[in-house]
């Protein structure tokens, strides 16, 4: 199980049994795989917290029969870790997994693959509960180890170094997390071609990280350099893609072209309103950004009126307290203030 389907990898084996199975009472080893494999089939029909409390009920069936260090009972902790962080409950997913990895140093070695996944999967369910700077280290120590045990430019490798890089910039030191995937990406180039998916995620992260470090031009450009090659690549309405040219236009209003900016959202919004729908929040989002660069292009009134109808939305479809829609609220509270002052300057 490679690193860089770790936590992917975890889900698609989840065994969730629910009311599938009512007696763990009496269970062999041989039965308790069969049940685990049903379990994944169970799986796609329950929803995500089904899938941790079935695995949780799973769990301390492989203890008993197998032992506690026997590996499919490992892998059972495993995906009952990986189920609650899905589930929504980051901390938890960070704190099996913290209890696991010295298991698996233990039985396995430190090296094994399943002992690194399980460190991959403890620093992305920390960054999930907020401890950015722990998780940076994590990832910092892991590559290390990667790079000595399956080389500098094997995928795994190159997915922990992105990740270490990403996370570096979450802690607020940009740059250098700027410099970090600088240096990567032409080795992913190299090694994934310039058009895999995984390399166009590298430069979209490159693009982001270099305006977090105070370029928006040069991420513009980087941006729009990206978008052709995402058409070719993935197709002009692929979500990636659509979502690639609201980043751009986004950008493009913070390198200081505000009329760009609206136009630009403004051409892409009717691709969102009919894929993924009209109150797909992710178009709801668009409407929002579109407001925003409307009243930074000069036109408050038109924002104002934007939002206005824009928030009644919001809290039918996200609630009334989503931060969306919170921030939509805060958005029209200051366009009709703007709007109001122009009105008043005017008269």
């Amino acid at each position: 199980m490679g690193v860089t389907t770790a936590v992917v990898s975890f889900l698609l084996i989840g065994a969730g049994l629910g009311g599938f199975i009512a007696d763990l009472s009496a269970v062999t080893p041989e039965a308790l795989d069969v049940r685990s494999k049903s379990a994944s089939l169970a799986g796609l029909v329950i929803g995500l917290t089904g899938l941790a409390i079935s695995a949780a009920t799973l769990r301390p069936t492989r203890k008993r029969v197998l032992g506690p260090e026997h590996p499919d009972t490992l892998i059972a902790r495993a995906e009952l870790a990986a189920q609650r962080g899905t589930a929504g409950d980051p901390a938890a997913a960070r704190d099996e997994f913290a209890a696991l990895l010295p298991v698996l140093e233990r039985v396995l070695g430190t090296e094994h693959p399943d002992t690194l996944t399980t460190w991959n999967n403890l620093a992305y369910w920390m960054v999930e509960a907020g401890d950015l700077v722990a998780a940076r280290d994590q990832y910092a120590a892991l590559v290390a180890v990667l790079e000595r045990v399956l080389g500098t430019e094997h995928p795994d490798t190159l997915t922990a170094q992105h990740n270490l890089a990403c996370c570096t910039g979450q802690t607020g030191d940009a740059a250098v997390a700027r410099d970090q995937l600088a240096a990567l990406l032409p080795v992913v180039e190299r090694v994934l071609g310039p058009e895999h998916p995984h390399t166009l995620i590298f430069r979209a992260e490159l693009a982001y990280l270099t305006a977090d470090a105070g370029d928006a031009a040069v991420a513009r450009d980087q941006l729009a350099a990206l978008l052709p090659i995402h058409k070719r690549a993935l197709g002009a309405e692929h979500p990636d893609t659509l979502a690639l040219r609201e980043s751009l236009a986004r950008m493009t209003g913070k390198a200081g072209d505000a009329a760009g900016a609206r136009d630009r959202l403004a051409a892409l919004l009717p691709m969102f309103e009919r894929m993924p729908g009209a109150e797909h929040p992710d178009t709801l989002d668009t409407r929002h950004y579109l407001a925003h660069w409307t009243g930074e292009a000069g036109d408050p009134t038109g924002a104002r009126d934007q939002l206005a109808a824009l928030l009644p939305v919001r809290e039918r479809v996200l609630g009334p307290e989503h931060p969306h829609t919170l921030k939509t609220r805060a958005e029209l509270v200051r366009w009709t203030g703007v709007a109001g002052q122009g009105a008043e300057d005017g008269g």
